[in-house]
């Protein structure tokens, strides 16, 4: 009796000392607060402006997800990336309830509008499998910082809409196919896992001829199992992509040519791709396309975080 009364007592001190680390838990077993994962983002007060704690028990929440521009904020923390799984299965030519199509922007499994959002150890998933557009993630908030989290799909999986958002991802895992990461969005990629699959392009930057910054892939690995030369490093979505890989190892499934124009020559005038000190078989800078470019060690210190993004560290 003494034994089951002392087990009683420290995990009711467990349940109140994880109550007091996180504003909201939870869990799909009814042991939080929420059993969905909305219900939680929707708890959240609108413009708070001290950061909102949710962890995540594991499960496979099957939800669309909303993070209205609100909920400012925000932190959501999973019990294991591997096993806290958001996700849902729409994509683009799916017909909402009125026939119509979805489209790219409406396939998406969570959308964040939430300026200063933040994730850990989550797995963001489209389980509509090879089936055209169907985008996982869709980040419109600025100051969105992603940590040791994996974005699972195919065709379009992370999008990076937000026009001035600035979103940076460490130590996370990104999978796809055909322009798997895509958008406007100033992205810095650190120390991530690139995985392709099948054949096609990584990066879709539709960058605004008014930053100076695109997507930006430091220390970064490139695997994947498609085949050998199946891919592209990036094609211009808009005429002013930008993109640059720094310090980068690159699987052999990246073509010599490394760019893309998307069919337009005009895009070479315009489109900023780069690397420097790239590695690995992929790596040939050579035979790389003669509009873009290999930096030297002065340009390539510009790179800092705090000029990509803009004076703000994610580090800090």
């Amino acid at each position: 009796m003494k034994k089951i009364l002392l087990l009683f007592f420290y995990c009711t001190i467990a349940a109140i000392a994880q109550a007091q680390k996180y504003d909201f838990v939870v869990a799909q077993d009814g042991s939080g607060q929420f059993k969905t994962v909305q219900e939680a983002l929707n708890a959240v007060p609108d413009f708070r402006k001290v950061t909102t704690t949710i962890f995540i028990k594991n499960g496979v929440y099957k939800e669309k997800l909303n993070l209205s521009h609100s909920k400012q904020f925000v932190k959501i923390i999973g019990e294991d990336v591997a096993k806290t799984i958001l996700t849902f299965d729409d994509w683009a030519q799916r017909k909402n309830s009125f026939g119509e199509e979805k489209g790219t922007s409406g396939s998406s499994s969570f959308y964040i509008y939430g300026p200063n959002f933040s994730a850990e150890n989550i797995t963001f998933q489209n389980s509509a499998g090879p089936v055209g557009q169907a985008v996982a993630l869709f980040v419109a908030g600025d100051k969105a910082k992603f940590t040791n989290c994996r974005m699972l799909g195919f065709q379009d999986t992370l999008y990076t809409y937000g026009y001035g958002s600035r979103q940076y991802y460490y130590k996370c895992y990104i999978e796809g196919t055909v322009d798997f990461i895509f958008g406007a969005s100033t992205a810095v990629f650190d120390d991530c896992e690139i995985f392709c699959k099948k054949a096609g392009y990584i990066t879709a930057s539709s960058s605004p001829d008014t930053v100076k910054y695109g997507y930006v892939f430091m220390n970064c690995r490139i695997v994947g199992d498609a085949p050998e030369n199946s891919y592209f490093l990036g094609r211009p979505w808009r005429p002013y992509a930008k993109a640059v890989f720094l310090n980068c190892n690159l699987g052999k499934m990246i073509k010599a040519e490394g760019w893309d124009n998307w069919g337009k020559e005009s895009n070479q005038q315009t489109a900023y791709y780069a690397e420097y000190k790239s590695t690995g078989p992929g790596a040939n800078p050579a035979a790389r396309v003669k509009w873009s470019h290999q930096l030297d060690e002065k340009t390539a210190k510009e790179y800092t975080l705090e000029k990509i993004l803009n004076g703000w560290n994610p580090k800090e």
